[in-house]
């Protein structure tokens, strides 16, 4: 399910300015830009794509405290993925459908938002189990795909509220991006460790341990 819960929502009551323009906008694709180079001889060959990535207990961006990234692209030209253990906050699933021009239907319940990265903050995102697939979907591998261009976030959140959606899912605001080299600069000052993404790690509710188990899965003593 897409953090749909049943409870009292926490947060994100009424819609901020934030959320209610996340609404809204969906990116195509993850574009990649900014910041510093990689060191010559340091690029890293192997793609990260559909693995995660774990800050390292010494990270110096406050941004990436304990963050847990899925990772969605990871080319020679940058990398781009989602926080996968950071929530907003929560809001009436009805209310966020309407606002996407949905109908809301008998939807019930509260809807989770999760912190996807610092770029582009109002892109909405969601990352999906491949046993979902619509025109437009992204399928990363055979386990885990995106939805984010309009249609398709539109098509998954509708299936989702009528429970057609997904097996496991969790929608983002906003995402990690690197420009050229710049993932491979902070691998190699040792911002960044690289472990084998797992479905439960990624979708389940237990935030609070996402950071050390995905650390202990990168092969790094607590």
């Amino acid at each position: 399910m897409l953090g749909i819960a049943r409870g009292r929502p926490i947060a994100v009551r009424g819609f901020g300015p934030l959320i209610a323009l996340a609404l809204f906008l969906a990116l195509a694709d993850f574009p990649v830009g900014a910041d510093d180079k990689a060191p010559a001889g340091s690029r890293n060959t192997l793609s990260l794509t559909g693995q995660l990535l774990v800050a390292s207990p010494g990270i110096a961006d406050p941004r990436f405290h304990e963050a847990v990234i899925y990772m969605i692209t990871h080319r020679p030209d940058g990398a781009s993925g989602l926080v996968v253990n950071k929530v907003f906050g929560e809001g009436e699933i009805a209310e966020f459908l309407k606002r996407l021009d949905i109908d809301a239907g008998d939807a019930e319940g509260t809807i989770r938002f999760h912190y996807g990265g610092p770029v582009e903050p109002t892109s909405v995102s969601v990352l999906h189990t491949s046993d979902y697939h619509r025109p437009k979907t992204r399928v990363i591998d055979e386990r885990i795909s995106l939805s984010n261009e309009m249609h398709a976030l539109k098509a998954i959140l509708k299936d989702i509220a009528e429970g057609k959606g997904p097996r496991r899912s969790l929608l983002t605001l906003g995402y990690a991006g690197w420009s050229e080299g710049q993932l491979e600069a902070e691998i190699a000052r040792g911002d960044w460790l690289s472990a084998p993404a797992d479905e439960k790690l990624i979708f389940d509710d237990d935030y609070a341990t996402k950071w050390k188990r995905a650390l202990q899965k990168a092969g790094q003593k607590l």
